[in-house]
């Protein structure tokens, strides 16, 4: 893997027709703290394979991804570089490993700027969420292709939610209200843009944010949802490693994956 900007991917030769070029960011600079003490959550390892490299061929999985920036720790960008380098990727994908910054948001912007010219569409995706299925990935790229500035799977809630108000740590909360759970969905990455849109939000919107879409949404913009994939669930737990496990060892089974 070479440490030099990679060059502007060459034009498609097809006459009369626009390429649109996809990338995918995945910010891995946390350190994943409700996971335990050790290594940061992206290197924690699942199925004997950093989460993170699995993360890494979720997103190169769809052709239609061509080049994965991989958001480092700040002070591990040689030691992610060098991960990537020891697990088999597929050669038609382009990887490109940079320092990240001291929030999530700051580490997308830093991928984002990473970016070379030619990609039209940008994918975000948590390394914490290894097991996304491709078709998942194509789908919301499809979406963003359609014309949606910004695409996010998402999931039905399967319980009852209650909103509340907050007490002091160990006190009961008094719940406020119980909101209408068909009109509410669980977000999952990764979320799709159009790749100006996503620049012009880490540009604009200031405001800490859990994820890149609301970003867009404090732009007055439309975020559209497609179907996510109960998969594509975050490993943030003990518990959530454990079923991640469970999860990819079927998937071997089955599918020799």
């Amino acid at each position: 893997m070479s440490d030099d900007p990679l060059p502007p991917p060459s034009p498609s030769p097809a006459p009369g027709r626009t390429t649109v070029r996809t990338a995918a960011v995945i910010p891995a600079a946390g350190r994943g703290v409700r996971l335990g003490p050790g290594a940061p959550k992206a290197l924690r390892a699942l199925g004997g394979t950093p989460m993170l490299i699995h993360a890494v061929r979720a997103m190169a999985a769809s052709r239609a991804v061509s080049l994965v920036v991989v958001v480092a720790p700040p002070d591990g960008a040689p030691e992610v570089k060098s991960l990537l380098d020891a697990h088999a990727l597929p050669d038609r994908t382009d990887f490109l490993v940079v320092p990240g910054g001291e929030s999530r948001q700051e580490s997308v912007k830093l991928g984002l700027d990473a970016l070379p010219p030619g990609y039209d569409i940008v994918l975000v995706h948590d390394a914490a969420r290894p097991l996304v299925p491709v078709d998942t990935v194509d789908t919301v790229i499809e979406a963003v292709r359609d014309g949606a500035p910004a695409v996010v799977p998402a999931l039905p809630l399967a319980d009852t939610v209650k909103q509340v108000e907050p007490a002091a740590p160990g006190e009961p909360e008094p719940v406020t209200a119980t909101p209408d759970r068909s009109l509410l969905r669980a977000v999952q990455t990764p979320q799709g843009f159009d790749r100006a849109t996503l620049v012009h939000a880490h540009e604009t919107v200031k405001d800490d944010v859990t994820d890149d879409a609301s970003m867009v949404e404090q732009l007055g913009l439309t975020v559209v949802t497609v179907p996510g994939h109960e998969e594509a669930f975050k490993v943030t737990r003990p518990l959530d490693l454990v079923l991640a496990e469970a999860v990819l060892a079927r998937r071997r089974l089955n599918d020799g994956f």
